[in-house]
């Protein structure tokens, strides 16, 4: 029970405060697009973090993280804490000395390494330029994001987290801070690079000083030292390592996207950003959110070798994430451009610019399930410290995006770049699937097959209810404005959203019983009952 327990209340928590950074997100990609639209301006600046995201995929990612937890639990289950926090030590400072030196070299070498990334710049002069320019005040946020992201997984470790959750919030809070306000005394590049200094100061703020007064209160120890003999260092370091090395999809789909988007007419890169932007949302908030919740659980579940609870959790955390994504992703098919419209469609953003915008949503949403699907599979992998698996099918699946943004942008310009993504992401979450089955004897095959009919069947009728209404309201309102465009929207929402709920409840979901548990826990009116529990442990002693 405790362990259900605290997987709803922290996925309840994780909801509603990526659910704030989402908002905040949007908030944010509003004001960029009030301001200054969709042109060569915001591509410079969507541009300018290609460099510092891959430096910190490369040396800091997340999978750090998913290398670091596992380790740390492991040592905390075992009485070792005093060992732990050497351990966290030793990674700390090893980390951020090879950060430090990777942001000085790629400061100086910022102008080639930018015509690499986006080769499409290289023919205009002063389009390089600025993005070098914008590039190289982003870059030392990497190492703010490293130290708060190793201070964060330690929290998670011990089940805490609010740091996690509030840090996208501050990031956020930062660039918007930028536009509005910075952006009246930095008139370099027009303003844009105001947006910069924000992110940087956001970085700083939600990563670096949230989670080190969060850590204090936990009684975090620091010890400095660089011991790389220790067995845990060496533990995460095999762990992490791989995936640092590798060129895995996850972490490097939208860098390929821009680089590719570099080559096709001004403001493509920032359509990719607006339609990516608003995809994020549900996949954020349901995927993103379970799956950090569900980690420490499936982490402690790996390290007791309990594998039938290991199976049970996995197959709810899949489920789960089916039963909230799919419906999300066939809503924002279906209404894309009403969406864009409603969305961005004010100051310099004009009624063109939406419809390029539009077939990027489209085509990213087509693939919210199988990122929602990738993110607890991949964290199965990582609770039995396994990080080599993965980074090896996302290197694959890499393989293959590479030559599919290639041929589709060609063929569909923005919308077969974003359509590429979905398409390597499904054949990632389902070669995932099929290996990680292998390797702990059975996911729940046939329940997780019926279950995804259900859901599919019942978005359909999401779908159908979502169409009749854009008709209707197309018949008496200009649906090309962005007053007619947020009536379309928020007039389906709850029509969709109802049916979609009444559709599931008449075809006995499962689903909706645990989701409805998360919540009332997360509100504290009740904890999930003995009888879910019971039902969860049967049903996860029955998986193949």
């Amino acid at each position: 029970m405790s362990t259900q327990k605290t997987v709803a209340k922290a996925a309840g928590l994780m909801m509603a405060a990526i659910l704030l950074s989402r908002v905040l997100g949007l908030v944010r990609e509003m004001v960029i697009s009030h301001k200054f639209g969709q042109g060569a301006l915001v591509d410079a600046y969507g541009a300018a973090f290609n460099l510092p995201d891959l430096l910190y995929f490369f040396l800091s990612s997340g999978a750090l993280s998913s290398a670091f937890i596992p380790v740390f639990v492991e040592y905390l289950h075992t009485n070792r804490e005093r060992d732990a926090w050497r351990i966290f030590s030793a990674v700390g400072c090893l980390m951020a000395i090879g950060l430090v030196g990777a942001v000085v070299l790629t400061e100086i070498f910022a102008h080639p390494l930018v015509a690499l990334v986006a080769p499409g710049f290289r023919h205009d002069p002063e389009m390089l330029q600025r993005t070098v320019f914008l590039t190289r005040i982003v870059l030392p946020a990497q190492l703010f994001f490293f130290l708060g992201g190793l201070m964060m997984a330690t929290l998670e470790a011990r089940q805490r987290f609010t740091a996690r959750a509030l840090g996208p919030v501050i990031y956020n809070v930062g660039i918007i801070f930028g536009a509005v306000v910075l952006s009246r005394y930095i008139r370099t590049d027009q303003g844009i690079s105001a947006l910069c200094w924000g992110a940087v100061g956001g970085a700083f703020a939600g990563n670096v000083l949230l989670s080190y007064f969060s850590l204090r209160r936990a009684g975090y120890q620091f010890i400095p030292n660089l011991n790389l003999r220790h067995p845990g260092v060496v533990q995460v370091g095999k762990l992490a390592l791989p995936v640092m090395l590798g060129l895995s999809l996850p972490q490097i789909d939208v860098i390929i996207n821009r680089s590719f988007a570099s080559l096709l007419q001004d403001g493509s890169i920032a359509a990719l950003n607006y339609g990516n932007r608003l995809m994020q949302v549900p996949l954020g908030v349901f995927a993103q959110a379970a799956a950090v919740a569900f980690f420490p659980t499936l982490a402690a579940h790996a390290a007791a070798r309990r594998m039938t609870d290991l199976r049970s959790s996995l197959n709810l955390a899949i489920r789960g994430i089916f039963f909230l994504t799919i419906p999300a992703s066939v809503f924002m098919m279906v209404l894309a451009t009403p969406i864009i419209r409603a969305v961005y469609q004010s100051g310099e953003y004009k009624a063109a610019d939406a419809l390029v915008a539009s077939p990027a949503l489209l085509f990213y949403c087509a693939g919210i399930f199988a990122w929602g699907g990738q993110a607890i599979i991949s964290r199965g992998f990582y609770a039995l410290q396994d990080t080599l698996t993965v980074i090896i099918v996302g290197s694959i699946m890499t393989a293959i995006f590479i030559p599919l943004n290639y041929v589709l942008k060609d063929a569909m310009g923005v919308g077969g770049l974003a359509l590429a993504t979905s398409i390597a992401a499904t054949l990632h979450m389902f070669a995932l699937m099929f290996l990680l089955r292998k390797r702990i004897g059975g996911l729940g095959s046939k329940r997780l097959a019926v279950s995804t009919g259900k859901i599919l069947l019942s978005s359909a009728a999401l779908a159908a209810v979502c169409w009749a209404a854009k008709s209707a309201i197309a018949q008496t309102t200009d649906i090309t404005t962005r007053s007619g465009a947020a009536k379309v929207v928020f007039a389906s929402m709850p029509a969709g959203l109802v049916v979609y709920l009444i559709m599931m409840w008449l075809l006995r979901s499962e689903e909706m019983s645990f989701f409805g548990s998360m919540l009332k826990a997360q509100l504290g009116k009740r904890t999930v009952g003995e009888a879910e529990i019971a039902e969860e442990a049967e049903a996860g002693a029955m998986l193949e």
